[in-house]
């Protein structure tokens, strides 16, 4: 297991625009640490150490260490951020305590392995209606992933999520009967919906009046 990651800050005494200003201009931004039973804490950290941990393979499902000096140290992950929409940078942070075996809902993203069987049949495709599940556990624990095996699913045959394993002690918070992915034939879905009326309209066709 990786060494818990840990991050240096400072109580953050003042407020306001200008004060947010001058402390991204000097590489840090603000955070509000919460929750675990205690006050809420407004510090200051370092830019650079906090998108270090949003680019490391779990991202801000990581869970990691903050310093604060003169009040203490503690468990925190990502609860919400702020992004520059000009610049693409992390401009504050809102961080969630985290209480020893303390479970709470994380989100992972689903990867699709291996080559369906049932994509060697003429007009078949593979579609994955949902692209990350939410699950109960404690950060620590997080999966980086769920990987979903395709290899054996046939033509018109779908995984649900009550197809998937998860590790101990982590719950899926997702209804059991939502497809992960499935393998459908084109043809046969387009008639299907010409049936019902409820075929996507071809763009450019013209009206044959």
């Amino acid at each position: 297991m990786a060494d818990k990651i840990i991050v240096k800050a400072e109580k953050r005494e003042s407020r306001g625009k200008n004060d947010s200003r001058r402390l991204r201009a000097a590489g840090k931004i603000p955070v509000v640490v919460y929750g675990g039973g205690d006050e809420s804490v407004a510090a200051v950290a370092d830019l650079r150490d906090l998108a270090a941990i949003i680019r490391t393979e779990s991202g801000v499902n990581t869970l990691f260490s903050l310093d604060i000096a003169g009040v203490g140290i503690n468990d925190v992950i990502f609860q919400d951020r702020q992004i520059d929409a000009l610049k693409g940078r992390l401009v504050h942070a809102d961080l969630r305590r985290i209480a020893l075996g303390e479970k709470i809902e994380m989100t992972v993203p689903i990867h699709i392995i291996g080559e369906a069987i049932g994509l060697s049949e003429e007009g078949a495709v593979l579609t994955q209606p949902i692209h990350e599940i939410k699950v109960m556990c404690e950060p620590a624990n997080t999966p980086d992933s769920i990987d979903v095996d395709v290899t054996d699913l046939k033509a018109g045959e779908s995984i649900h999520i009550s197809d998937l394993k998860l590790g101990k002690g982590i719950e899926f918070q997702e209804d059991a009967e939502t497809v992960v992915a499935s393998i459908v034939i084109v043809k046969e879905e387009l008639e299907s919906q010409l049936e019902d009326g409820s075929a996507p309209e071809v763009v450019g066709e013209k009206d044959s009046e």
